[in-house]
């Protein structure tokens, strides 16, 4: 995940404004921390002394102007690299003449107002959030080593060194997605081409792309390398590497490309949470937060097919007389009685077991090694919950019927759930709040 940006410096010489900035700043990030000054010379001043992720200047200042300040921030050891947004109501010729050259990073028209003002360094900090991540750097020049993590760790980037191909490859395999060191995977891959050894440089890459299938989003690979030849980095970027820095390196080279692969993996990140999100959308039952009955349909035959799941039990619950409900309490009671109901559903069905939201009040279960006997009593367990569970105060049954593949495993998902309805419908004969096989 990136990093919040957590410090800011306000540059403005009006006082009235720093006081609505910080305000309204404050409302809508409230785990930056602010600071304001009126001038160059205070701001200058706390640049000496502290640690800033954002500068935002006006243009126009008591002392000099924000361009000035600008240029002493890219002049500075310390803030080289620090954004910096200038604050005007007129981007002329000159801003755009003159910013570039002294190191502006980004306008903004205070025109817009205070809250549009907001938004735009909320934005910013969201596609800007610096030089975050764990880096994978693998090197077996000790001398090239220390210059490249003496530069890395004046940036505050997290760096795992290590001198073989081999060794970062087990490395990888640890940090893996599901395995027990997840936590600590790496977002890109810093090498060097030339490594001693029975893998190089190149044999990394292509185990990168062809044995992990990681792709050039998913693990950006940054090569380093002596010889500024076509033929050599053409040789590198078939290799799978998304970018190269010739030696000597240059710092400002040398982090511009970190930043630009970090900024790569953060993307590909937000885009895999994002697809996660929309499919666990296109599988969950909005309400209650069971599965729906895509889902069922789609993977039922699936589990039941699984010889480590068998016997499989199937269960359906009907919650009794819920038009009723509906009619005399009315939709909102209702659905408050089916989102409890999806909860419990959810904190009691056996490991493995799903829950499914099969249609309006009804309810289906599918139980791997459940015998006929284990689903009776997995089946009153919950009858005997739901009763007690007085969700909105409403009390409320199910009728249960349910029924298992344990006779006979070739039974398919439809002939299993007409099973367990034939004995719902038997449950409900015999007077409902009873459970049937």
């Amino acid at each position: 995940m990136p990093q919040k940006l957590n410090r800011i410096l306000i540059v403005d010489g009006s006082e009235v404004a720093r006081t609505i900035i910080v305000r309204i700043l404050n409302e809508e990030m409230p785990e930056t921390e602010l600071v304001t000054c009126g001038n160059v010379q205070e701001a200058c001043a706390w640049l000496e002394r502290s640690h800033f992720d954002l500068i935002t200047t006006a243009l126009m200042l008591p002392d000099k102007d924000g361009l000035e300040l600008s240029r002493y921030v890219r002049a500075s050891g310390h803030h080289h690299y620090t954004p910096t947004i200038v604050v005007s109501g007129d981007a002329d010729a000159r801003l755009l003449r003159e910013g570039f050259a002294a190191g502006v990073t980004d306008y903004f028209d205070k025109s817009l107002g205070y809250r549009a003002f907001a938004e735009f360094i909320k934005g910013f900090v969201q596609r800007n959030s610096g030089l975050v991540g764990r880096i994978l750097y693998v090197e077996d020049s000790q001398l090239s080593a220390t210059v490249l993590l003496r530069l890395t760790e004046r940036h505050g980037l997290q760096v795992v060194h290590t001198t073989h191909a081999e060794e970062a490859l087990q490395l990888l395999r640890e940090t893996a997605q599901g395995g027990p060191h997840e936590d600590d995977a790496f977002d890109i891959v810093i090498t060097d081409f030339f490594l001693q050894g029975r893998m190089t440089g190149g044999d990394l890459l292509h185990a990168l792309r062809a044995k992990f299938h990681y792709s050039q989003q998913e693990m950006p690979v940054l090569v380093l390398t002596g010889s500024e030849s076509g033929a050599r980095q053409a040789e590198v970027f078939h290799a799978g590497a998304n970018d190269f820095v010739s030696k000597p390196i240059v710092e400002e080279v040398l982090m511009a490309r970190i930043h630009s692969l970090l900024l790569i993996k953060q993307q590909f990140k937000a885009l895999k949470r994002q697809s996660e999100y929309m499919h666990q959308l296109s599988i969950t039952d909005g309400l209650t937060g069971v599965y729906n009955r895509r889902y069922l349909l789609d993977h039922g035959e699936q589990f039941l097919a699984a010889r480590h799941n068998h016997p499989v039990g199937a269960v359906l619950l009907d919650i009794d007389h819920f038009k009723k409900i509906n009619d005399n309490l009315g939709h909102i009671t209702g659905d408050r009685v089916l989102q409890a109901l999806g909860e419990l559903l959810r904190q009691r069905i056996p490991e493995h077991a799903l829950a499914v939201r099969f249609g309006g009040e009804e309810f289906a279960l599918l139980i791997p090694r459940c015998t006929i006997n284990d689903a009776e009593q997995c089946a009153e367990d919950l009858r005997k919950e739901i009763e007690l569970l007085k969700p909105a105060g409403v009390i409320i049954t199910v009728s249960v019927g349910l029924a298992t593949n344990q006779q006979n495993p070739e039974l398919s998902l439809t002939q299993l759930l007409n099973r367990a309805d034939k004995a719902l419908y038997a449950a409900k004969a015999q007077g409902r709040n009873k459970v049937c096989a």
